[in-house]
């Protein structure tokens, strides 16, 4: 019997996120910093909301989503609310349910997301 041979999503790799480079998005109040590191089938990030923040938009995409700073109210199309304080996490897979998310004080979230959250594939 041949033994398979292991899958490598990624090389070992220790990140310093302010040396990454930071891409500002505005939201529909507010703006958010992204820093992101792409790794083919996955991406992993960090994002720091601004006070005030708003999304501009019902997102539809999976998240595993660590709030590291800061506090954040993610609203969901079917009327729920949670909030997500700092030690706290939200997961959630592609097309499961529509979030959108927003800041009074500002937050800092590590965010993993990819192909993998796609579970009805």
């Amino acid at each position: 019997m041949i033994a398979a041979k292991p899958i490598s999503l990624m090389p070992f790799k220790v990140s310093d996120w302010k040396d990454h480079h930071a891409v500002e998005h505005k939201g529909a109040k507010g703006s958010s910093i992204i820093r992101t590191q792409d790794f083919g089938k996955f991406k992993v990030r960090q994002i720091d909301y601004s006070a005030n923040y708003e999304a501009d938009h019902w997102c539809d995409k999976g998240h595993i989503a660590f709030c590291v700073e800061g506090e954040l109210s993610i609203h969901l199309t079917n009327g729920r609310q949670y909030v997500l304080s700092k030690g706290m996490s939200f997961e959630v897979e592609d097309n499961e349910v529509s979030h959108k998310v927003y800041s009074e004080n500002g937050a800092r979230l590590f965010v993993v997301d990819g192909d993998f959250l796609d579970l009805k594939r």
